[in-house]
């Protein structure tokens, strides 16, 4: 754990998971609400909250995904149409 995790601490409100990924607050909050970003509601007034370890299991989640891309778009069959999504003409 490092002193930044320290002043974070174990949960973090979605503006503090916004400006982690530098996204707006909205963004952060269509990510909690589509269930992309696993997140629960904490008190009386039920304000989200995100567990650090879940944001970090997501950041690596996006990047698995582009590495998977990037590794697609490397290969013989991402010029087929049919295989990358595209229309026959």
């Amino acid at each position: 754990m490092t002193a930044a995790d320290d002043l974070l601490g174990r949960f973090l409100t979605v503006a503090e998971t916004a400006e982690v990924l530098h996204v707006s607050v909205s963004q952060a909050y269509a990510l909690v609400r589509s269930g992309e970003l696993t997140a629960i509601r904490i008190g009386a007034a039920r304000h989200w909250r995100v567990e650090r370890t879940e944001l970090e299991a997501f950041i690596e989640a996006r990047y698995e995904e582009a590495r998977r891309e990037a590794n697609w778009h490397q290969t013989e069959y991402a010029i087929v149409p049919e295989l990358r999504g595209g229309t026959l003409l």
